[in-house]
């Protein structure tokens, strides 16, 4: 898997949250290991399962690392999740899948209620966490359930 060149926008610049951004719309400014990023949801929608029943992937539980989750899974084979960085984004961890569900409940971004979505952190080698974006809920199942995922991309905010 090659890696993308990383995106910078001003923090001054960015837009209000809902808005278009980087291919996308963005979501929330939040940091991660020290650093301020800004989490922008694409418009594309995957489907399938996030990776092989019984075969725990070294480097897919971060909470909240979608991007390293999401690298991982693709090392190890998962389809959803070479696909998901083929378009320039990852598939969201816990936290930034709880970051879309604020943003879907402040009404600044659209996401199915019909459908359970796949995040990127494993729980075990049997299992990894879904949202269901209708009500919230946080959950997790079987990794051979086919299931959609909503790639976001991040970018670095600079003063």
């Amino acid at each position: 898997m090659t890696k993308q060149a990383q995106q910078t926008a001003l923090a001054a610049e960015l837009p209000e949250r809902g808005q278009p951004l980087a291919g996308g719309v963005f979501v929330t400014r939040y940091w991660l290991n020290g650093v301020e990023r800004a989490l922008i949801l694409l418009p594309d929608e995957l489907n399938g399962v996030w990776g092989e029943y019984g075969v725990k992937i070294e480097g897919a539980g971060s909470y909240s690392d979608g991007e390293a989750n999401t690298r991982a899974m693709a090392e190890a084979g998962s389809e959803i999740a070479v696909k998901a960085l083929e378009l320039g984004g990852f598939i969201p961890s816990c936290l930034e899948g709880q970051l879309l569900m604020a943003a879907k409940a402040d009404g600044l971004v659209e996401l199915r209620d019909d459908r359970y979505h796949w995040l990127s952190t494993q729980r075990s080698a049997y299992s990894a966490y879904f949202m269901a974006f209708g009500d919230g809920w946080l959950l997790y199942d079987g990794k051979s359930t086919e299931r959609l995922a909503r790639p976001v991309r991040r970018i670095y905010v600079t003063s």
